[in-house]
């Protein structure tokens, strides 16, 4: 196998990559978010070992997506095949999801300090809410940029 058939190889895959990251960042984000109900309403929030069990796979989960999202993601893939598909394009959609994300947490956090004066709510409710806010911004910016210049593209 020549050279040229490797590069088309890994371009595809590159392809593929985009593809797939694109169709699956606002599904991601909708289910990221809709874990969060069970936090929310009260579910998951109290010290049993159970919430701490629910607490800790969020933690985890927010963590994977944070480094997803920071790296492109696709670990599967060769460095070479991820180089390709995170070109400067994605990397400045990345970028400008996470200022939105920054802004948005940002926004979130003193929509949180008015609430507060109000009904009171624990350090662990603001931080999860904040945290949650910012990586489902930055997943759904993330994901509405790519689409769209996969449409265009």
């Amino acid at each position: 196998m020549g050279v040229g058939m490797v590069e088309r190889t890994d371009a595809e895959r590159a392809e593929r990559l985009s593809k797939r990251r694109t169709r699956a960042l606002p599904v991601l984000a909708m289910l990221f978010l809709i874990q969060q109900i069970n936090f929310f309403t009260g579910a998951g929030a109290g010290d049993r070992t159970v919430d701490h069990v629910h607490i800790a796979a969020w933690l985890v989960l927010s963590v994977v997506i944070l480094l997803a999202l920071a790296t492109g993601g696709g670990w599967i893939y060769s460095r070479k095949v991820r180089e390709l598909a995170n070109d400067e394009a994605t990397r400045a959609h990345r970028g400008n999801a996470f200022q939105f994300a920054f802004l948005a947490a940002m926004a979130g956090a003193i929509g949180l300090y008015v609430v507060d004066l109000f009904e009171p709510m624990s350090g662990r409710e603001a931080i999860h809410l904040i945290l949650t806010i910012g990586i489902a911004a930055a997943l759904l910016r993330f994901g509405m940029l790519e689409r769209r210049a996969d449409r265009l593209g």
